[in-house]
């Protein structure tokens, strides 16, 4: 029989220490202290920890573009396609920042090419949204489908119109002419 499954302890059941170290573990992650997060990956520290929004340590180190603290995490098991409560993974955040080297690191360590949340999205409709003209290539050489819709029936050439993004609107017309 196995035991059942814990829930985990809401901020009201946590004593001020605690609170203060979870605190200081995802400031690392945001501030890309890779050596630090290292050191307390080697000690236990579970690498998929996520805070009340549901970003991970390495949605964190990667959003804000922190590539080696980002490698650390994966390197210890952290997983590139755990989504957050809207529905994002750290491809997305990449996508979205505009981060070639943290995409590349990403997928070099698994992460899914059309991994979508519930809205249907991609990290090519992200690169294709905010003129990621770099980040689409990437994605489109890996594999993405240019001609995926996202829950609203919208292509990332919509979404590329939409807001303007001349760059990847040629290169979404490009690519979706091509096939």
């Amino acid at each position: 029989m196995q035991p059942a499954p814990t829930r985990p302890p809401s901020s009201d059941e946590l004593d001020e220490d605690t609170l203060a170290f979870v605190r200081r573990v995802f400031g690392f992650a945001r501030a890309g202290e890779a050596a630090e997060l290292a050191t307390l990956l080697g000690q236990g520290l579970p690498p998929n920890l996520r805070n009340e929004r549901g970003d991970s340590l390495l949605m964190l180190a990667c959003y804000h573009g922190h590539h080696d603290a980002a490698k650390v995490l994966l390197d210890h098991g952290a997983d590139p396609d755990l989504m957050n409560d809207v529905g994002q993974a750290p491809l997305h955040g990449a996508a979205f920042k505009g981060d070639l080297r943290i995409a590349i690191l990403l997928l070099s360590h698994g992460a899914q090419v059309d991994t979508a949340g519930p809205n249907g999205k991609t990290a090519l409709m992200f690169a294709a949204m905010f003129n990621r003209a770099d980040i689409a290539r990437l994605l489109l050489a890996r594999g993405a489908d240019p001609f995926r819709l996202d829950a609203d029936g919208n292509s990332m050439l919509d979404a590329a119109r939409r807001m303007g993004a001349a760059d990847t609107m040629e290169l979404m017309a490009a690519s979706t002419n091509e096939r």
